[in-house]
């Protein structure tokens, strides 16, 4: 395994080919704005996507929150990415936050966000962009940008109608109300609600779950879903056969029938 990214706002630990990325500023309920959180999920990605060792990436926050999103502070002052001319907030978005959206689409094994908490604004884009979702009996989501005047500058108006559907999208965006953990599961924002002292264990055993797997098949799978959502079907088959004929020829995969067929427990090796 190569040597773990330097965080500033984050920790991250790596056990049983499993990372766990938990935001540590509680002190701004970890925002997104106004913190480095930002670049650490990114590094933490781009390591993850360099370690054939790791199979699943779990995103949670220490404290009360999941992420409160965007520091509404620094919205008032004007400052860090809310500062400057039309021109610069626009490069400041881009060059910033919106280089989040685009590590998490990347990102080559599943992510589950562990919602402990709120997850406002950006905080619930992020949520969003993850494959699971498991929250907490506290989680609670707001796609809030409008009651702040502005609109999802992160691209939660590309994820949220993929998850909940356009019209569903469409009220929770212009309304700006508030989702309890409930109602999100009903929604298809939540996979499972737990209580909250059963979150992270709840969200370790469903990453070992999946880590479980075949690895190299593990990471073809997830890039499957991806480019699923933007290619034509015929595309996409002549894809799915070119990785289904890849996964035919991995020793894990002789492996896998081999156990099926011996009543035993698989020994993948990611090869």
């Amino acid at each position: 395994m190569t040597e773990m990214p330097r965080l500033t706002d984050a920790r991250l630990t790596c056990e049983n080919r499993v990372a766990e990325l938990t935001f540590d500023r509680d002190d701004v309920r970890n925002a997104l704005t106004g913190t480095t959180l930002v670049e650490d999920i990114i590094a933490t990605i781009d390591w993850a996507n360099r370690n054939s060792d790791l199979s699943v990436l779990i995103l949670t926050g220490d404290g009360a929150a999941f992420s409160a999103g965007g520091n509404v502070k620094q919205m008032r002052d004007r400052e860090g990415i809310f500062s400057g001319s039309v021109l610069q907030i626009q490069d400041q978005y881009r060059r910033g936050i919106q280089q989040l959206p685009l590590a998490m689409q990347r990102a080559e094994i599943p992510v589950i966000a562990a919602v402990n908490g709120p997850a406002i604004g950006a905080g619930m884009d992020l949520a969003c962009m993850c494959d699971l979702r498991i929250g907490s009996t506290r989680a609670l989501f707001g796609e809030t940008f409008l009651n702040l005047g502005i609109i999802p500058g992160d691209g939660g108006a590309w994820f949220l109608p993929r998850l909940v559907g356009a019209q569903r999208a469409a009220e929770l965006i212009f309304s700006g109300r508030l989702v309890k953990a409930d109602e999100a599961l009903e929604l298809g924002l939540l996979l499972e609600v737990v209580d909250q002292e059963e979150l992270l264990p709840r969200a370790r055993e469903l990453a070992a779950r999946i880590a479980a797997q075949p690895p190299q098949a593990l990471r073809l799978g997830k890039r499957l879903l991806r480019l699923g959502q933007k290619m034509d079907l015929p595309e996409f088959l002549d894809l799915c056969a070119a990785f289904q004929a890849m996964a035919h020829q991995t020793e894990d995969h002789i492996e896998a029938i081999n156990a099926f067929l011996e009543k035993r427990p698989p020994r993948f090796r990611g090869c």
